[in-house]
């Protein structure tokens, strides 16, 4: 037991040795409730607000029901553009082109073409291809409405079924946008926050001749392991306390009410996503030092050990994209905590089976590479990077 709390004290001593990479390793739970922060105001106002978007008209002067439609949809012309604005709405270059005959084409009845030119493959011009596309679409269908009447047509003959449609999702389930960032970023930062501590305390030490020395003593591989295990894992749930306090604070600016939807942490899943986490930050560093181990050098290992940080993101993406998800997919690390954080942010009660069965299985997955670790740190081509 001395010796166990002795490598324990030496292993934190290391890792708040280097303040830098401490810094990186919280540089994830600082940064990630800023950016949720920012991302969901932002696509708050494209999916409440309409800002104004600026278009270049040719042949405004044809049309002007059509240019005043999409001026009350504050799509304005490019002359208006504030000048802080004009370079970007100049560069974007969104252009209605409409024809010279379309008063003509009206009055006969005609299908009128009206062109509208831009670049799709601009991500930020989305939101405002798709207004524009809405207004051209509601007046049209005026249009048609207006012509049905004068010819004595009942219009509600367009529309023989009405579909109502009635949310029952609680208010809650309304903010996935935040609930999926958050669990995204939750589980990255358990992936990056041990990360430069599983680094430094393996393939670092080895370098450094510090574990060569260390094994020499009269000490188990076992408890080595379990020490810097303890050590990296330890830092990592700090890290996520630290995220899902300041995400907490930082959501409390977005205005939810915007799109109906409600989002806090209140203690009870403060307390549920921390039960989900712990299990994981254990399996992070101890995934992160069995590869750090099998690298040959510092840098070799620091290039291995980051892809491992695109495990949290890939599999709740793969997840999302697949009609039909296999049951065992909630059995596993990472994906089933994944499907019960996302249960847990909608509102819906806590499958404690589920929470239990998960956490199990990351365990065990965890103490048999801890146990294959140890074994490996036995051999000599191991400890001294030998091929």
């Amino acid at each position: 037991m001395i010796q166990l709390k002795a490598l324990i004290k030496k292993e934190f001593k290391e890792a708040f040795r280097d303040k830098r990479a401490l810094m990186v390793a919280f540089s994830m739970a600082l940064l990630a409730p800023v950016m949720i922060m920012v991302m969901s105001k932002t696509m708050i106002n494209d999916l409440v607000g309409k800002p104004a978007v600026y278009v270049n008209f040719v042949g405004s002067e044809y049309a002007p029901k059509l240019v005043k439609a999409f001026e009350s949809e504050n799509i304005l012309p490019l002359k208006q553009v504030p000048q802080d604005q004009a370079t970007i709405w100049q560069e974007r270059n969104v252009e209605i082109i409409i024809p010279a005959n379309y008063a003509t084409q009206m009055t006969e009845g005609r299908p009128i073409e009206v062109i509208l030119r831009a670049d799709y493959s601009d991500k930020a011009m989305n939101s405002p291809l798709r207004r524009i596309k809405e207004v051209v679409g509601k007046h049209s269908l005026n249009i048609g409405y207006k012509r049905l009447l004068v010819r004595g047509i009942d219009i509600n003959l367009l529309k023989p079924i009405n579909l109502i449609e009635q949310d029952t999702a609680l208010p809650s389930s309304n903010a996935m946008m935040i609930s999926l960032m958050l669990g995204l970023y939750l589980l990255m930062g358990v992936f990056m926050s041990g990360l430069s501590v599983a680094i430094d305390s393996s393939a670092g030490e080895r370098e450094r001749n510090v574990l060569e020395m260390l094994l020499c003593q009269p000490v188990s591989t076992n408890k080595i392991v379990f020490a810097k295990l303890l050590c990296a894992s330890s830092i990592a749930i700090f890290a996520v306390i630290m995220m899902l306090t300041l995400t907490t604070f930082s959501v409390s600016f977005v205005d939810l009410s915007k799109i109906g939807a409600t989002f806090s942490l209140d203690a009870f899943t403060f307390s549920a996503l921390l039960l989900l986490l712990v299990p994981i930050c254990f399996f992070a560093s101890a995934l992160q030092l069995f590869f750090a181990f099998q690298a040959k050098s510092f840098k070799e290992a620091q290039s291995t050990v980051s892809m491992l940080i695109m495990l949290p993101a890939m599999i709740p993406v793969a997840m999302m994209i697949m009609d039909n998800r296999p049951a065992w997919f909630g059995w596993l690390p990472i994906s089933g905590q994944s499907i019960l954080m996302e249960e847990l942010f909608k509102g819906l009660p806590v499958n404690w089976a589920a929470v239990a069965v998960t956490g199990i299985i990351t365990v065990i997955i965890t103490v048999i590479l801890s146990i294959a670790l140890a074994k490996k740190l036995e051999s000599e081509k191991v400890i001294l990077a030998l091929n």
